[in-house]
């Protein structure tokens, strides 16, 4: 058998994390909490005004509130729909629709009686294509925070992106903590690799039809995906660029099977994994210099795999088979302090896969067999305590959110692998795709675009 059928061969066969992860968990009610006891009521009440019936304005309450909703921060109050409440803000010297520069009159007491502690208006403004966003705090009675947004297209990517800044600011002045709603997802179907938005909005297609694509990661500006696409049975390592769809081979991966890519935090770096007849090992290159490949693993027959940086670069977690099983492992950046990191049961729990740190550093996330099934679970680093998340069905290769609270993770709930979202403070869980299979998601931290404050 050639090298490069045996890699074909590796590709298809092999149970490891980007090769062939089997997908997880049956159908329950969207919104259920998973092994996390979760007290409603502790958490501020926020609702998103009624206003004018302009489509575009629509739109924005419309992407606020699902993103209010889904920082799991607020509890999100619906108004009804009396005539009363329609605007909830009133301009202090006309009975016309208020706009974002007239003096405002805020019904205060009416807000609060509703259970409200923080109110959001969406106001037309003198100037043509914007519509200014107001945070304000109802039980201090004050304005909070006022965003201006261009735009006359609720389904522009652009205009999108800018709501989803404005609710992660608004997110952050409420409640200290930013949210993570200007942050798009990766995740292969059938191959392909697609995008959406943190709202399960937006899906895009980002590689070529009919292209064979793997393990995706991004680069940390969100603007890049780096993936591994399958080519005369081997794995090239492929960079591309979302806004210009420009697309460059990483040069030492245009021969052998190279997958399970990550980038350093300051885009420097890419570790990966290389398989050979020998085994699989992981490697550094310098992608600012286009040079200096670097073996950082010695398998002798042994896979190691999936490298995931640390937020300071300073470390890889990676899954290594050394002592037989599957189990992650850390090592420092330059392949030196090679040593188990996540503690297991032995005759408990199996294998181990898809390591990924946590944006501030202080848990990894990853999948482990138990009673045959993959379920998620997150180590605290400095204690190196493990704790389980999802116990029912299969679940398996989470990736974090930039708010550090939340993990996308491929799921087979609704009996099709598809991805879904879990935050780990109250265990609540969403379905962020719904058409065809999923899987291998790849979360972005936050997208910088332009907000006008």
């Amino acid at each position: 058998m050639t090298v490069r059928t045996a890699l074909t061969a590796l590709f298809l066969c092999l149970p490891l994390h980007h090769l062939a992860a089997q997908d997880t968990v049956p159908p329950v009610e969207q919104g259920v909490r998973i092994g996390i006891t979760y007290t409603p009521g502790l958490r501020p009440g926020l609702m998103v005004l009624g206003g004018p019936r302009i489509e575009i304005m629509d739109s924005i309450r419309a992407i606020l509130s699902r993103d209010f909703d889904f920082s799991d921060r607020f509890e999100v109050i619906s108004l009804p729909t009396g005539d009363s409440l329609v605007l909830g803000v009133s301009s202090a010297e006309s009975q016309g629709v208020p706009r974002a520069e007239d003096q405002l009159f805020v019904n205060y007491s009416l807000h609060a009686a509703l259970g409200a502690d923080y109110a959001v208006a969406v106001l037309p403004t003198v100037e043509p294509f914007s519509t200014a966003v107001v945070l304000f705090d109802v039980r201090g009675e004050t304005e909070r925070g006022r965003f201006e947004i261009i735009g006359t297209d609720g389904s522009d990517d652009a205009l999108r992106l800018s709501v989803h800044r404005v609710a992660d600011e608004m997110v952050r002045l409420a409640s200290g903590e930013p949210g993570y709603a200007a942050s798009r997802v990766l995740f292969v179907s059938n191959g392909r690799l697609y995008r959406v938005d943190a709202d399960g909005a937006q899906r895009t297609g980002v590689s070529d039809a009919g292209a064979r694509t793997f393990s995706p990661t991004w680069d940390p500006t969100g603007a890049r995906a780096i993936y591994t696409e399958l080519y005369d049975g081997w794995g090239r390592i492929v960079v591309h660029d979302i806004v210009s769809d420009q697309k460059r081979t990483v040069p030492p991966t245009s021969e052998l099977l190279n997958y399970t890519a990550a980038i350093s935090p300051d885009g420097t770096l890419l570790a990966f994994s290389r398989s050979t007849e020998d085994g699989t090992d992981i490697y550094r290159y310098n992608l600012a210099q286009d040079c200096c490949l670097e073996r950082l693993t010695v398998g002798r027959f042994s896979d190691n795999l999936s490298p995931t940086f640390s937020p300071d670069g300073r470390q890889l977690a990676f899954i290594s088979t050394r002592a037989g099983g599957q189990q992650v492992y850390v090592m420092s950046a330059d392949g030196t302090g090679q040593e188990l990191f996540a503690p297991f049961d032995y005759g408990v729990t199996g294998n181990s896969n898809a390591p990924e740190w946590s944006p501030d550093g202080t848990q990894v996330a990853f999948h482990r067999d138990v009673m045959g099934s993959p379920q998620i679970f997150v180590m605290d680093v400095r204690s190196r305590v493990v704790r389980q998340l999802t116990s029912f069905g299969r679940n398996e290769d989470p990736t974090w959110a930039p708010d550090g609270r939340h993990l996308a993770f491929v799921s087979n709930r609704t009996r099709r692998r598809q991805v879904w979202v879990i935050d780990i403070e109250s265990g609540r869980v969403r379905q962020l795709t719904t058409v065809g299979d999923a899987r291998l998601p790849a979360w972005s931290r936050r997208i910088q675009v332009p907000v006008q404050p």
